[in-house]
């Protein structure tokens, strides 16, 4: 995939979060700052780049496809604002800037992750008229469910409870799926449904995504060790001075690249045979497992 693939998707992907990012209220403005601040501080756009490239590889239009990209970005920058917060992870940086609590405080910060969440379901509901009200409810409950107890949230819950404590590596698998796996397998089934996938299709991409989220979180336990600050835009060792259970702390360093090399493998042979014309996919993948930040 060359970098000038993704740069255009980026640029893509960020119109669109322009062009769909709410009307100012002067009354409120406080709180769109704090928005936009963070929906607009860089980041890689992968979860909207992968409903994007799913839905094309299965024939779907981009013009479809964006808002709920896009849906997903608001999604994902809210987590990354609640992450941050003090009761949470308590960064102060992200994507090489204050983190949100950081430049505008805790409540304005609270209360943007709120907004973006449910701007996202407002843009997704909007989608209705282009996709129909039977894909739009399924993408709906795809996205749900991902960010809900049963994903994103009860991820982040575990994995608060697990922090300092002995953990047993299929505990640590589960956890991620839920914290940073759901999302990402929702963005990918996304852009299938959008594009009318097959039953065979939708299983295949399911699979792949679910391995495509554990490398993702993999590459990042591994980057909080081996990673530069400046490089990642985010505090390096957070994990460790937390006493967070990763990868590494529970099975190695060198292990845990063995089990993200096998992953990513995994991921990729989830495709053969099932999905055609997959190479935007399968670079995808590596993407994920061995980016530097």
């Amino acid at each position: 995939m060359t970098a000038s693939y993704l740069h255009n998707h980026r640029l893509i992907i960020d119109q669109g979060l322009r062009e769909f990012f709410p009307t100012k209220d002067p009354k409120a403005i406080n709180v769109y700052e704090a928005m936009e601040y963070s929906l607009f501080s860089g980041g890689k756009r992968f979860r909207p780049i992968l409903t994007l490239i799913t839905a094309e590889t299965l024939g779907g239009k981009m013009d479809r496809a964006l808002p709920i990209a896009c849906a997903i970005e608001f999604i994902h920058t809210y987590s990354l604002i609640h992450d941050d917060l003090p009761a949470m992870d308590d960064d102060d940086l992200r994507r090489g800037k204050p983190s949100c609590h950081k430049k505008f405080g805790e409540s304005a910060a609270i209360l943007a992750g709120d907004g973006l969440m449910a701007e996202a379901f407002s843009l997704i509901s909007r989608s209705e008229t282009e996709l129909g009200p039977e894909v739009t409810v399924l993408i709906v409950k795809e996205i749900s469910d991902a960010i809900g107890v049963r994903g994103m949230v009860g991820g982040q819950m575990i994995d608060i409870e697990l922090a300092g404590r002995e953990t047993d590596h299929e505990a640590i698998i589960y956890m991620h799926s839920l914290k940073t796996g759901k999302l990402i397998v929702a963005a990918a089934r996304s852009g299938a449904i959008l594009a009318g996938a097959s039953n065979g299709e939708l299983k295949a991409i399911s699979d792949y995504a679910a391995d495509l989220g554990l490398a993702f979180q993999i590459r990042d336990d591994i980057l909080d060790v081996e990673g530069n600050t400046d490089e990642m835009g985010k505090t390096s060792g957070s994990d460790i001075r937390l006493k967070k259970s990763t990868f590494p702390v529970t099975v190695g360093l060198d292990e845990s690249k063995n089990q993200l090399s096998e992953v990513v493998s995994r991921a990729k042979a989830s495709l053969e045979g099932k999905i055609e014309d997959n190479a935007r996919l399968l670079e995808l993948a590596d993407l994920a497992a061995y980016r530097r930040s």
